[in-house]
């Protein structure tokens, strides 16, 4: 069912991967990132859940004999499967039945109840997380420097990115959601808008059918927005509310934010853990991010100029951009993102670790004044971490709002965010 317009994405590779080695595939992320467009286009036929003329038909139908529902050409895409959550067990007594690969693709964007499905799925039905556009596949970034080449040993970085800063701070507030990548100005500003505003008046109560108000919702994100790419802590978070005269208690907001990962909005960057030369602790606190900066932005109700006459907030809000985009990259080569801080303040923005066990420390820094201390940084961590457990680093690198993309003298890339790709 491949679309005309549709615009390659760096999981394409990943879930015809994932169709070649399971019976079915779960594409999990927010809403309006992409995940059906991305799933039609590898899909033969299709089930819309939510598509309005039939919906009631679906779901009658899926109480009774959900398998007429899975009948069609393969791999059958389920669009938003979570409304019938019996499908679930359908698809996996199906794919048993049929003892092939790439039957299904599933698409949800957002995680049901526990108690929703009879079996995991586990070696039936595999899953991928999808996220909004990377500034690569918005085609923001122009991709002369490769994740996966830093890895296989590349050194040779030098590039110029073709994106000013008013640009990456346009781009940052508009979001990497695909319908706004296609339009300009005020209107690709307003779907981060539209997006929030959904969440805190009928998303965040939907997922879990709990009622929650939507003052509370607003204040949760705006005290998350203001807090983005930190440490901070559920108490700060509640500090941050009852300023405003509302009393919320610490397991109103872990429920909260709890239905905040259910919709995917909210993404978290875990701690990195490895092993050191000296005893020093590892602080283990999560960095507060959402799955795209521009939902920050959108909450705390500021647009590009804003931020531009907010340069350390803009820092944060950058930070929080270069996460989504190596998240997305890190995805693309089997790894993960993390970020490292111990207990003597020592840190590292993002740690990229591949699966295979390499590893690589990176600092975020928006301007290049910085960039000495964030060099400093990056080599005192390698001089700290136990390289005959973990292995030498790979590659250290500054990721930059700037320009040029250059290697120091001490060996520490320095890359602007719109030259990587993955």
């Amino acid at each position: 069912m491949k679309t005309k317009h549709y615009l390659p994405r760096l999981c394409d590779g990943g879930l015809q991967l994932s169709l070649q080695s399971s019976g079915a595939v779960l594409i999990e992320g927010a809403k309006w990132c992409g995940k059906t467009s991305t799933a039609g286009n590898a899909s033969k036929s299709v089930l819309y859940m939510q598509d309005p003329d039939n919906a009631g038909s679906n779901l009658a139908l899926a109480d009774t004999k959900p398998s007429l529902l899975l009948r069609g050409e393969t791999p059958r895409l389920i669009d938003e499967w979570q409304m019938a959550p019996v499908l679930w067990d359908a698809v996996r007594f199906e794919v048993d039945k049929r003892e092939k690969t790439g039957q299904f693709i599933l698409t949800g964007s957002a995680v049901p109840l526990d108690n929703v499905t009879a079996h995991t799925g586990t070696g039936r039905i595999s899953r991928l997380r999808m996220r909004p556009m990377s500034l690569f596949e918005s085609m923001e970034s122009n991709g002369t420097v490769s994740l996966r080449s830093l890895f296989n040993g590349e050194r040779d970085v030098e590039s110029r990115s073709d994106l000013s800063i008013e640009e990456i701070a346009f781009a940052l507030c508009r979001g990497g959601w695909p319908a706004s990548i296609k339009l300009q100005g005020a209107a690709a500003l307003r779907t981060a808008v539209d997006y929030t505003e959904a969440v805190i008046n009928y998303d965040v109560s939907r997922v879990d059918e709990v009622e929650k108000n939507p003052d509370r919702v607003r204040l949760l994100l705006r005290s998350l927005a203001r807090n983005i790419a930190t440490t901070a802590s559920n108490q700060t978070i509640r500090k941050d509310i009852e300023a405003t005269d509302i009393t919320i208690s610490d397991r109103t907001i872990s429920s909260y934010i709890n239905a905040l990962r259910r919709i995917f909005l909210v993404e978290d960057l875990p701690a990195w853990s490895p092993s050191l030369r000296s005893r020093t602790a590892i602080r283990t606190s999560e960095k507060k991010h959402f799955v795209d900066p521009s939902i920050a932005t959108a909450v705390l109700r500021t647009n590009p100029e804003g931020i531009l006459r907010d340069f350390q907030y803009f820092g944060f809000l950058f930070e929080s951009l270069c996460a989504r985009d190596l998240r997305v990259y890190a995805q693309a080569n089997d790894g993960d993102v993390f970020h490292y801080r111990d207990k003597s303040g020592l840190e590292s923005d993002l740690i990229v670790r591949l699966r295979d066990g390499r590893w690589a420390a990176i600092e975020v820094k928006l301007g290049a004044k910085q960039i000495e201390e964030a060099a400093g940084n990056l080599l005192a961590l390698k001089a700290r971490i136990d390289e005959q457990k973990m292995g030498e680093a790979s590659f250290l690198m500054i990721i930059t709002g700037g320009q040029y993309a250059y290697r120091r003298n001490d060996g520490v890339l320095v890359v602007p965010l719109a030259c990587l790709r993955d």
